[in-house]
């Protein structure tokens, strides 16, 4: 088969999206299709021009989506072109970006989440609205400050007092109008990658815990830092594992995803585990936490993209 990578984008993740989508490509030419590479610039523009692009995209069996951060806007645009592509459809990719979206729908669905509040309007500039709201909320601090749209980290600050939070609302300002206050969660962070198979089973790999280096699992430690250790499969009792499994299939069915996700979760060591996010198109380098699971499971990289290649050609049919 053609099958079309497209990837870069104008966010904050571009340089990932970069790594995962050359991770990708040679997959793909070792499952023995012809890859196509279609770059998207730091402005947004299609390096090829969007013309040549869409005609590229046109005569392509699948189109694999590795941008990151990106909200299903891309996959509108593959949509209105007819052109079948791997994994979650508009408003899942919309939804999953959204992580006050997230929170409400799963919520909704009786699925625990991180306890915090969306800031919006005159709470983000009127310090005793925004301390009412908090306090109404049982908040306190420490608590993570960031914005309610966005990946990858970016512009997630720990707040310990009123000045720091204060300052922390401003940066998340800087990346849109809400910003999501949440209380720190003291406990670990476990991570499980979901994968849809051809015949329609959804499956999780097995678990991933995080052990950061810094204060908390920032963009930094995520990309950077030598300090940071993923430990999988992770070292959990098999009763939580089996909760965790069945939770992260609830999320990805809740949120109408398709084809993979990665659910983050916190585990708190006085409570039960909460959802902190979930990544619809997650981090794809040999290295990332998606792909890593999955070797854990049996699956090499190229296997698993030959899973995603096959599931949206047979959503397709």
């Amino acid at each position: 088969m053609k099958v079309a990578v497209v990837m870069g984008g104008a966010g904050p993740e571009r340089d990932v999206s970069l790594a995962s989508g050359k991770g990708i490509l040679k997959a793909v030419e070792l499952l023995g299709h012809m890859a196509i590479p279609l770059v998207i610039d730091a402005e947004g523009n299609w390096l090829d021009g969007q013309h040549e692009a869409i005609e590229l995209l046109q005569a392509c069996d699948v189109t694999i989506p590795a941008l990151h951060g990106e909200g299903g806007r891309l996959q509108g645009f593959l949509e209105q072109l007819h052109i079948p592509y791997v994994g979650s459809g508009i408003a899942a990719g919309a939804v999953g970006l959204d992580k006050h979206l997230t929170k409400a729908i799963l919520k909704a669905h009786g699925i625990p989440v991180t306890p915090g509040v969306t800031l919006r309007g005159t709470e983000l500039t009127d310090t005793e609205a925004t301390l009412q709201k908090l306090k109404a909320a049982g908040l306190d601090f420490p608590l993570f400050v960031k914005p309610a749209v966005g990946g990858s980290s970016s512009g997630v600050t720990r707040a310990t007092n009123l000045p720091t939070l204060l300052a922390a609302i401003a940066e998340a300002t800087a990346f849109g109008p809400r910003v999501l206050v949440e209380r720190e969660m003291d406990g670990r962070e476990i991570d499980l990658a979901v994968l849809e198979f051809p015949d329609g089973r959804v499956e999780t790999a097995p678990a991933l815990e995080i052990h950061a280096d810094p204060e908390f699992f920032n963009a930094t430690a995520k990309y950077d830092s030598s300090g940071t250790r993923f430990v999988v499969p992770a070292r959990i009792d098999p009763e939580l594992a089996v909760r965790l499994q069945r939770t992260a299939i609830d999320v990805f069915e809740a949120l109408g995803c398709a084809g993979l996700a990665r659910v983050d979760f916190f585990i708190p060591r006085d409570g039960e585990p909460v959802i902190n996010e979930i990544n619809a198109f997650p981090g794809f380098t040999p290295a990332s936490r998606f792909p890593r699971m999955w070797a854990a499971a049996g699956m090499s990289y190229a296997e698993v993209v030959d899973t995603l290649i096959r599931t949206a050609m047979g959503r397709t049919a």
